[in-house]
């Protein structure tokens, strides 16, 4: 008891959903800030030719930036205290770039455990730098010493078997979907799709797996068309408000009315299981990382998109506009109507309190 009303004084909670959707959520804040902005800076300097654009986003992209974002979003989320949310700018750097050499029959790469190894090392750094905060009139030492050396810690002996798992997770999807496209076109797009839905950042999960190519493509279908979807069928309840709100915010806003009829997420898992394999079949639609986790939240997805593309011709565009909108749109609200005439759906199912 006295050990439980110690880590509640330190606001140590030991909870998964503090950990893995609180925290995460704010490790996907982190990357929005510097990776995720700084490729769509990028990406605006190039077309338009803004020197002064891209030389922000090379800052914004830097290894270290994008680690030291993801320390600060991560100690904030738990609720650090000053000096340890500070030293987790340091941690979050090294948890990002510690990582592996791998040997392939082409070469040897050297893979950083990236964002996973910033999350985890951030994750141990910050706790226990809470218990020490505090404790002694020595704070403004031991508490970053305390932060930053555990955080190393992890970082130095636990990451580089964290950047090994996550390009051997990413690689294999890649591959499997590259090998197998209709089939994993259909999986990931689902899976990432309603990750997306749900209280877990799917932005986090694709970067920290390194999703790339028509994987990553796939992953930004499912998304689109878990937004896409979800802001059409409920445009009868939810009004202008909702349509914008889900289609350009978060679908996440329906997990509550999901719990209380899971039903009403069908006609957007359908919407995402056809769009899927068309991305990868079709239209061949590349994204990577973060983007492709984001769905239309911001346009972020379809924007990662047009950066990845290689060739931007006519069948590009189209494909672009048919896979992240046109078709969840028109899926969804078919497989909806029918659903509403069945009386699966019922009239007030899908209302939010916006």
């Amino acid at each position: 008891m006295k050990f439980r009303e110690f880590l509640k004084k330190k606001n140590v909670s030991l909870s998964p959903k503090t950990y893995f959707v609180t925290a995460m959520g704010a490790m996907a804040q982190g990357l929005f800030a510097s990776l995720l902005i700084g490729t769509i800076l990028k990406t605006l300097g190039e077309w338009f030719g803004f020197a002064f654009l891209t030389e922000l986003s090379s800052f914004a992209m830097n290894s270290y930036v994008c680690g030291a974002a993801i320390g600060i979003a991560v100690a904030y989320a738990l609720k650090a205290p000053p000096l340890v949310l500070f030293s987790c700018a340091t941690v979050g750097a090294a948890g990002y770039i510690c990582g592996t050499v791998i040997h392939t029959a082409a070469a040897e790469i050297s893979y950083t455990a990236g964002p996973a190894g910033a999350f985890l090392a951030v994750l141990v750094a910050c706790e226990l730098g809470k218990l020490e905060a505090g404790s002694t009139k020595m704070d403004i030492l031991l508490t970053p010493a305390v932060t930053l050396l555990s955080g190393f810690a992890v970082a130095k002996l636990i990451c580089p078997a964290v950047a090994y798992l996550m390009y051997w997770l990413g690689d294999f999807i890649n591959t499997a979907t590259a090998l197998h496209p209709f089939w994993m076109g259909i999986i990931v797009s689902v899976v990432v799709g309603m990750v997306l839905t749900l209280p877990i950042s799917s932005a986090a999960i694709c970067a920290m797996i390194g999703i790339t190519g028509i994987a990553g493509g796939a992953a930004a279908a499912g998304c689109c068309a878990q937004m896409v979807g979800f802001a059409v069928i409920s445009f009868r309840e939810n009004r202008f408000g909702g349509l914008v709100a889900q289609g350009l915010g978060t679908s996440m806003l329906q997990m509550g009315n999901i719990v209380k009829r899971p039903v009403i997420w069908v006609p957007a898992i359908v919407a995402s299981a056809v769009t899927g394999p068309i991305s990868t079949m079709v239209f061949k639609l590349n994204c990577t990382g973060v983007s492709a986790g984001m769905g239309t939240c911001g346009l972020v997805g379809p924007l990662g998109i047009v950066t990845a593309a290689s060739e931007k011709d006519a069948m590009f565009w189209i494909g672009l506009v048919l896979v992240c909108v046109v078709l969840p749109a028109v899926i969804s609200l078919a497989v909806s109507e029918l659903m509403r005439k069945l009386g699966w759906i019922r009239e007030g199912d899908l209302a939010l309190e916006l």
